[in-house]
Parts: C-alpha cells; sequence; structure tokens
C-alpha cells in the first residue's frame, strides 16, 4: 500500500469516527437534558440508577470517547490510540455477544424478574415522585396500563391510563412490539457489530500500514 492509499485509508479512518463522535455528542446532550429536567423518572424500584437520562449519558460518553480515540489516533498516525481504540471496540463487541447470549439462556428468569420489579414499582406510585413520572411517561407514550393491565392498580387506574377497558398492560405492550418488531430490531444491532467490526478493520489495517511504513523509512 503506497503513501497515497495510506493517506485515503487515514481520512476514512478519520471522517468514519468523526461522524459518531458528533453523534455521541449529540446523544450525550439528549442524556444531559433529560437529568436536568428530570423528563423520566425511575421504573424499576430494584434499579433506581437505570434511568433513561442515566443510560444515555453513558451511551453518548463512551461513543465520544471510542470515536475521539480513533479520529485522534488515524489523523496523527499513533499507533497507541489506533490500538486502544481496536481494543475498546473489541471489549464493547466482546461484552454485546456475552450479554446476548445471557438474555437467551436466562430469558424466562429475566421476564420473571422485570415483571416483578415492575409490580413493585407500581406499589410506590402513589409515594415516590420519580416512579409516579416514570409510569405516568410510559402509560401515556404506550397507550397501556399498568404491567399486565388495569387490574395491576388495584383500584381506580390514574389518568395516564386510556380509559379502554380492554387496554393492554405496559410490559406485555412491550413484549409484543418487540417480537412484531423482531426483524428490524435484529437488522440494527447486527448493523451495530457491522460498524463495530469495520471500525477495528480499518484501525488494525491503518496500524499496520503505519508500522510498515516507519519501518521503510527506517524510523
Amino acid at each position: 500500500m503506497g503513501m497515497s492509499s495510506l493517506k485515503a485509508l487515514k481520512y476514512v479512518v478519520f471522517f468514519f469516527n468523526l461522524l459518531f463522535w458528533v453523534s455521541g455528542c449529540t446523544i450525550l446532550g439528549f442524556g444531559i437534558y433529560f437529568l436536568i429536567n428530570n423528563s423520566f423518572g425511575v421504573l424499576f424500584y430494584n434499579l433506581p440508577f437505570l434511568t433513561v437520562g442515566n443510560v444515555v449519558v453513558i451511551v453518548g460518553s463512551i461513543i465520544m470517547v471510542i470515536a475521539f480515540l480513533g479520529c485522534m489516533g488515524s489523523i496523527k498516525e499513533n499507533k497507541c490510540l489506533l490500538m486502544s481504540f481496536f481494543v475498546l471496540l473489541l471489549f464493547i463487541l466482546l461484552i454485546e455477544v456475552i450479554v446476548a447470549i445471557l438474555l437467551f439462556v436466562y430469558e424466562q428468569k429475566i421476564d420473571e424478574y422485570v415483571a416483578n420489579d415492575l409490580n413493585q414499582s407500581i406499589r410506590r406510585y402513589n409515594s415516590d415522585n420519580n416512579t409516579k413520572m416514570a409510569w405516568d411517561g410510559i402509560q401515556q407514550y404506550l397507550e397501556c396500563c399498568g404491567v399486565n393491565g388495569t387490574s395491576n392498580w388495584n383500584g381506580r387506574p390514574p389518568e395516564s391510563c386510556p380509559k379502554d377497558d380492554d387496554t393492554k398492560g405496559c410490559y406485555l405492550k412491550a413484549k409484543l412490539w418487540f417480537h412484531s418488531n423482531f426483524l428490524y430490531v435484529g437488522i440494527l444491532i447486527i448493523g451495530v457489530c457491522v460498524i463495530q467490526v469495520l471500525g477495528m478493520s480499518f484501525a488494525l489495517t491503518l496500524n499496520c500500514q503505519i508500522e510498515k511504513n516507519s519501518q521503510s523509512l527506517g524510523i
């Protein structure tokens, strides 16, 4: 690979990561907005830190850091930064695979755990404002009521529940949505994995070519 090809690859990796760095900044901005305005409350009783704002901030921050390493490593032709970028992408890819396997193996147990935790959070609806905000938001957005239906509220459902007596529960409706859109979710996940593998391949190829050019120049 000549110098012109190396330069082309370098800028491909740079703009590839620059795009994701901007995306990470945008995601982080939304996460901070959610945290400041407390737009979404706490839905899971045993996982109070698992809020939309926290998750979005963490995801945005990770994307920003990894993309920054890719940008600087490519434009500066820094092998250390490129290998750090490669290792982080590989680490995240392995975590995604492990999580997917665990979700598949323990699907029923996770299903029971989530349902039980949601039922516990319903009991805190009138005593905890964050829980109330979370349930009102999800019931209005998904047009659902309770975990499995209106019966979960043990009395009169809150105003955020639809008035229809045949309204489905939020957890049931979320699962139905997931199953009906499984193909699109799968394509999205595969797309993310492909992008990660491409990023790793570009970084490794660029790193090897920088090494070869350094050796040829006697550096």
